[in-house]
């Protein structure tokens, strides 16, 4: 139903003024043209709801009913208008992006900072998922748009590359690997590992690189997530398989990295959001600053 509000914004005009001249005048219409806009709200009601003669204009009974049921329509709308004017042009409203819990500890409080200085009025909020399911989230419509492994083209998805980081073993300064330049990765035989599972975006990695190596791929600890990872590691117990982290200021005090080699794998971070959908503007404003950053957000 296509419902006439030039034509509702037109009557209450005339109610409030008690003139079509005036009206006219304040809408930028001829007073013939005024008439129209009334005479299709009366045709499209099916009720005349203003009495005009040549001395005055006044409401009729259907008129006097109709007209706060009028106002509160036109009042909503204009104030619905300047909402959206409004938070298009302060990038205002809130936000959900869905992140690696690694990514939400280590780098996004910087950015998050920063984007509240920018714009104080508006509201974060984050979904912490582990590897694909922050994927998914985004997928869903859990999350406007994400931080994930990247997985390459998706027709459904979108994907913005943020960094590159190469694998290493993180371990206790007394690990016997801990002093070594570099480590082949056939050389992690008979070492106790912590490698990441579950959902996590590097397992696939990490496990197909086993199987080229001949070690197995059954390691010593599986973590859902980098902080477990390296909380384990700093006990000395088990040396642990995690993106690089020393370069983005994030490696835990008393622990090293230890380059693996022959290969070096790499792991892709990327901003990920659904194909032909637009963000919203406060999401835009927290999309482009994050991109803005690129290279200076890791994590596992």
């Amino acid at each position: 139903m296509h419902l006439p509000m030039d034509d509702i914004q037109a009557f209450v005009l005339v109610a409030e003024l008690g003139s079509f001249s005036r009206a006219a005048d304040r809408l930028g219409l001829t007073q013939t043209g005024l008439t129209r806009r009334i005479q299709r709200l009366e045709a499209y009601v099916g009720l005349p709801l203003l009495d005009r003669t040549t001395r005055r204009t006044g409401l009729t009974a259907a008129g006097r009913d109709f007209l706060p049921l009028a106002r509160r329509v036109v009042e909503e709308l204009t104030h619905g208008l300047q909402r959206l004017r409004t938070t298009s042009r302060l990038s205002a409203g809130d936000v959900t992006l869905a992140t690696m819990p690694a990514v939400a500890y280590e780098r996004l409080p910087g950015l998050l900072a920063d984007y509240a200085r920018r714009f104080p009025g508006n509201r974060v909020m984050l979904v912490e998922r582990s590897g694909t399911a922050v994927t998914e989230a985004v997928r869903g419509g859990a999350a406007e748009f994400g931080i994930h492994i990247m997985q390459g083209a998706q027709a459904d998805l979108v994907e913005d590359l943020l960094s590159t980081d190469p694998l290493v073993l993180v371990c206790h300064p007394a690990h016997a690997l801990a002093g070594r330049a570099a480590v082949p990765w056939a050389e992690l035989a008979g070492h106790d590992l912590v490698t990441l599972g579950g959902t996590s975006g590097n397992r696939l990695l990490v496990e197909q690189q086993f199987l080229r190596a001949g070690l197995p791929l059954r390691s010593r600890f599986v973590v859902e997530n980098t902080p477990s990872a390296i909380a384990i590691a700093a006990t000395g117990m088990a040396a642990a398989i995690l993106p690089a982290a020393q370069q983005h200021g994030k490696l835990r005090a008393g622990l090293v990295e230890v380059p693996l080699v022959e290969p070096v794998l790499r792991r892709a971070l990327a901003l990920v959001r659904r194909r032909n959908e637009s963000l919203s503007p406060a999401a835009e404003a927290l999309f482009r600053l994050i991109l803005a950053a690129r290279g200076g957000v890791a994590a596992g």
